[in-house]
């Protein structure tokens, strides 16, 4: 079988596809301003920043409580990280004063520890007033809460924080931008609302794809969705 291939405007003849694509992402990159400052754009991994909303990690012991003995977590919708997902299943978190958030769905797949991912309104909203900005997984001395789920309730002692920012990055992207595990990166957002995130956390994986995580406050505060002018510095 003859390899694919495409034909180009103003071409001669068939142009390979794997070229056109080199050069399709290496416009994109120069378009959407992902590669950093000094680097040829050709060879900048391509970046991706969304914005997490609210959400919570669950164990096994507490999926058991909370939906059933031995029930699974079923998937809603594929998230930008291998493996990771948004789930069906929801949960009611109970904070503070008996201040409540309802439908707060649940990620997967399932960890060690229960926690809650919340941003700093959400937090106010449930009656917590110095929620700690944390990694996730690091939950040593935070609050806690009640969390209601269809089958059962369970009571949280810590397990609930303010996520913060980070960045997603495998071992060769990690070489590329000169960093390690837990060093802090720069995150320059252009636009009307410029912003520059100075504490962006690295976290290195070998199946992870090159993605910064905020949450919904900080995304709307920068508006990261009005804006291509995005910028990872060491």
């Amino acid at each position: 079988m003859a390899s694919e291939s495409v034909v180009g405007l103003n071409s001669s003849g068939p142009v390979d596809r794997s070229l056109v694509e080199q050069i399709v992402r290496q416009v994109a990159l120069e378009y959407l301003g992902r590669g950093s400052a000094g680097r040829g754009a050709g060879s900048a991994p391509m970046l991706t920043v969304m914005s997490s909303a609210r959400h919570m990690h669950i164990c096994r012991e507490d999926m058991d409580v909370l939906f059933g003995p031995g029930t699974e977590l079923t998937v809603y919708k594929d998230l930008y990280q291998a493996g990771n997902f948004a789930a069906n299943e929801k949960v009611t978190i109970i904070g503070p004063r008996s201040r409540l958030i309802s439908n707060l769905r649940i990620l997967g797949p399932m960890r060690k520890q229960s926690q809650v991912e919340l941003a700093f309104t959400d937090a106010i909203s449930l009656g917590f007033d110095n929620l700690p900005v944390r990694l996730s997984g690091n939950l040593a001395g935070s609050p806690g809460a009640i969390i209601m789920g269809p089958r059962g309730n369970i009571e949280l002692k810590e397990g609930i924080i303010r996520a913060a920012i980070h960045v997603h990055m495998n071992p060769a992207e990690a070489a590329y931008f000169g960093v390690k595990q837990g060093d802090l990166m720069k995150l320059r957002v252009g636009g009307e609302a410029s912003t520059t995130f100075n504490s962006v956390h690295v976290r290195i994986d070998p199946t992870s794809r090159l993605n910064v995580h905020m949450d919904t406050d900080e995304a709307n505060a920068c508006g990261l969705h009005l804006t291509k002018d995005i910028e990872l510095l060491k």
